[in-house]
């Protein structure tokens, strides 16, 4: 018999031996309860302007959309599969979604719980997939959901959204529209590759971004579907429906251009894939390969926006756009589409690049100096309200100092290094760095004074951040 000490002890050792089988039968109980499963995404991404845009604890990879679209263009039922990869162990997550119905959701083959909170919808997914939503696991989501799908109005008062036409409507996502029409991660930073699959009354066309996969008729009804290879930003997504002359032209190296124009508008637009070319060219001369697998347009009607907008591969315009308006959104292709803001601060490198392009391109070809273009801008006060880096709110992310202001910020870098061959080695190296990628004011301005070889202080104090008008402008 043993001493009683050396029984206890004995007693102790067995008892520290079975721990680890005790702990982990209870964990996987707790686990099978839902009790180790993680934690909700969160619900927002805390951007400076929109804190609830975006959500957290996830990556998404793929969106397949897929529309049916009405005689009026006025309600769709649509479908949404969202390919994601968890960024933390997920309990929850949200995705963001404005105004249409949802029908039903499923996670992983498995119907999902929903909760909605305005433009948030909170998923819930059982505890058998929740438990398998780890750090770095794939998963996929199916949204069933249908409705009119609504105009926004921004906080600077432009329509957003979907926006109905005379024949049909367009989507347009700048900053937050496109919840207007899909569900899903709506900030700038989660990009993703998209199939759109929209289905129409036949006679009408559906055009969206990326290259056309199929097109089919049957029972008068017409199904289109778009692809997009290249990550996108949700904001740059677009659908167009209506009786659009949709034309595919190739340039000389290749690229296919392909543009959809209102046919009210055709014989003003006549000449729009031609320029197309051009501005293509001339881009990658100055910035250096074109990021897209396609380019093109689409021409509505005036009035169907305010405004145009850089939707990827295929910018949108209300009414034909002259050359500078041209350039301009076709410049994004690069500054934004490519290389895309990591938050809506970060705009300036979208606008201010942009608007830049314009200016390389009236000294190119209309004989106006870029010093010119730069006085004019320098003596508009306008351009002087605030810092091209630091709106004061939402409501002013379009106005000039992003545009006027952020052109003469990428000037005055130009100045400073007083080399064009180095200036422009700098900014195609910067666009090759962050192709396909987000980007920030900070990496942009840690990368131009690590590259540029000059002191930038005074540009990056004075000329982006400071509150007053530069002298020696």
């Amino acid at each position: 018999m043993d001493h009683p000490s050396v029984a206890a002890a004995r007693r102790t050792a067995r008892g520290a031996a079975l721990l680890p089988a005790v702990l982990a039968l209870v964990a996987g109980c707790t686990a099978g309860l839902g009790g180790s499963v993680g934690t909700p995404g969160a619900a927002g991404v805390r951007d400076p302007y929109f804190p609830r845009l975006g959500n957290g604890g996830y990556d998404v990879t793929h969106y397949d959309l897929a529309l049916d679209v009405d005689a009026t263009a006025e309600r769709l039922s649509a479908t949404a599969v969202i390919t994601a990869r968890a960024t933390q162990d997920l309990s929850a997550f949200h995705l963001d979604l404005t105004g249409l119905e949802v029908r039903s959701v499923n996670v992983e083959g498995r119907p999902a719980a929903v909760n909605r909170a305005g433009s948030e919808l909170t998923l819930r997914p059982d505890r058998a997939v929740a438990d398998r939503l780890r750090t770095g696991r794939t998963f996929r989501t199916v949204v069933r959901y249908t409705g009119a799908p609504r105009t926004v109005t921004d906080a600077d008062g432009s329509r957003e959204g979907w926006l109905r036409t005379a024949d049909g409507a367009v989507a347009l996502g700048e900053p937050a529209g496109s919840m207007a029409w899909f569900p899903g991660n709506h900030h700038p930073g989660d990009k993703a590759a998209y199939d759109v699959r929209v289905t129409v009354p036949e006679g009408r066309s559906a055009v969206s971004n990326g290259e056309l996969v199929s097109r089919r008729t049957s029972g008068g009804r017409t199904a289109f579907h778009w692809r997009v290879r290249e990550p996108m930003a949700s904001y740059l997504a677009t659908v167009a429906v209506g009786r659009y002359a949709v034309r595919r032209t190739v340039t000389e190296d290749g690229l296919p251009v392909i543009t959809a124009v209102d046919p009210a508008v055709a014989a003003a637009s006549a000449g729009v894939p031609d320029r197309i070319a051009e501005i293509v060219a001339w881009g990658e001369k100055r910035f250096g390969p074109y990021p897209f697998s396609s380019a093109g347009a689409v021409v509505g009607r005036r009035g169907d926006a305010g405004y145009a907008l850089e939707t990827q591969n295929r910018p949108f315009f209300p009414g034909p756009p002259d050359t500078g308006l041209l350039v301009h959104e076709l410049a994004h292709q690069w500054f934004g589409d490519s290389v895309t803001p990591a938050s809506w601060r970060d705009m300036w490198l979208n606008e201010g690049f942009a608007t830049y392009a314009e200016w390389l391109w009236s000294e190119d070809h209309d004989g106006v100096p870029v010093e010119e273009s730069f006085g004019k801008a320098y003596a508009d006060d306008a351009n002087w309200a605030f810092p091209a880096s630091r709106p004061p709110g939402a409501a002013d992310l379009s106005r000039p100092p992003v545009y006027g202001r952020g052109a003469m910020v990428v000037h005055r870098i130009r100045q400073e290094m007083d080399d064009d061959e180095a200036f422009f080695g700098l900014v195609r190296g910067w666009l090759s760095a962050h192709r396909h990628g987000n980007a920030s004011t900070a990496d942009f301005t840690a990368y131009a004074d690590r590259v540029s070889g000059a002191d930038l202080a005074e540009v990056w104090e004075h000329w982006l951040d400071g509150g007053s008008r530069p002298a020696g402008g």
